[in-house]
């Protein structure tokens, strides 16, 4: 059993629902062509961190699950459509070890399977029939899609700074983090103020993430990463240890030659290096860790259960996947 594994045994069983649910949609077209590319962005797991988030959030209130798993499978499939639009954008050749919609079949059909999933997530939620949960998963939508632009939008700026940064990736990856939580504590039936406490540490813990995986851009290798090393600097983005790194080593006149000039290899090299072995990753690492423990500090407020032992080790957990 991995670290997460042990984490979320409590709703392990949960989980293997939300798998199920998964499944029998990824088998659910009668077009052999649809059918065939479902099957394939569905076959391998990520690390199911949001439907998870959903199912915990639920555990301080009595409530039938069949909603709130219904819910979890949604903002995974959300997760996965948002996924494929973002290799189309990214140019990505691979995800979790396999080759991506638009590198296998083209941009058009991943964009249109990315429209389908989308659009599939939506019903599952419909089915809640939690008009409040309904409006927030919409807004989610709305915001992955403004995160997204916002990143073309700025791509190659290396003016930005940490609130424009932080607000990039709220929108980006906070915002589905909030509404995982948020769901699945709304349709427990558990009072606004848990719903709010909830809604918070989902925010703050996904930002967290964001970050980790901006780290890891940098620290990890190709395989582990499924990308190049430096793939953000390579598509124009600037995350929170380039910021960092600007700031500290005087290295913003090389990144902008680098997005000015072609994006040589040699220069995205040298940045990774000098990046590596400044102090920014340092400063990224610790930003994480304050807002892990900002999120674990508010579940103090939540009666003392075994949910709330999950979310409280996922803290933990969400920022040491860079050792």
């Amino acid at each position: 059993m991995t670290q997460l594994q042990t984490i979320l045994e409590p709703i392990l069983d949960d989980l293997s629902f939300v798998d199920e649910k998964l499944k029998d949609f990824s088998q659910s077209s009668d077009l052999p062509t649809l059918d065939k590319l479902l099957k394939h962005v569905f076959a391998s797991k990520g690390k199911r961190a949001r439907p998870a988030l959903t199912i915990l959030a639920s555990g301080f209130h009595p409530h039938d699950k069949s909603n709130v798993i219904t819910m979890a499978a949604a903002v995974e499939m959300l997760h996965v459509a948002t996924l494929i639009h973002d290799d189309t954008v990214d140019e990505a050749d691979t995800r979790r070890g396999r080759i991506t919609i638009s590198s296998g079949w083209g941009d058009r059909i991943a964009v249109l399977v990315g429209d389908y999933v989308f659009a599939a997530s939506a019903t599952f939620v419909c089915d809640t029939g939690d008009i409040q949960v309904i409006r927030r998963f919409s807004e989610t939508i709305m915001e992955l899609s403004r995160g997204e632009l916002q990143e073309i939008s700025l791509s190659g700026n290396v003016d930005g700074n940490i609130s424009e940064y932080l607000q990039r990736i709220y929108f980006k990856t906070g915002s589905l983090f909030a509404t995982s939580g948020e769901s699945g504590a709304r349709l427990s039936g558990a009072d606004i103020g848990i719903v709010r406490i909830l809604t918070d540490y989902s925010r703050k813990i996904g930002t967290a993430f964001q970050i980790i995986d901006d780290i890891l851009d940098f620290e990890a290798d190709e395989i582990s990463l499924g990308k190049p090393v430096g793939s953000d600097l390579l598509n124009g983005i600037v995350t929170l240890p380039t910021i960092f790194a600007m700031e500290e080593n005087n290295i913003q006149n090389l990144v902008r030659r680098y997005f000015e000039e072609g994006k040589h290899e040699t220069i995205l090299e040298e940045l990774v290096n000098l990046i590596r072995e400044s102090n920014a990753i340092n400063r990224a690492q610790e930003y994480a860790e304050n807002l892990s423990r900002e999120a674990r500090e508010s579940l103090t407020r939540l009666p003392a259960n075994r949910s709330r032992e999950s979310l409280e080790e996922l803290t933990h957990f969400i920022v040491r996947r860079i050792s």
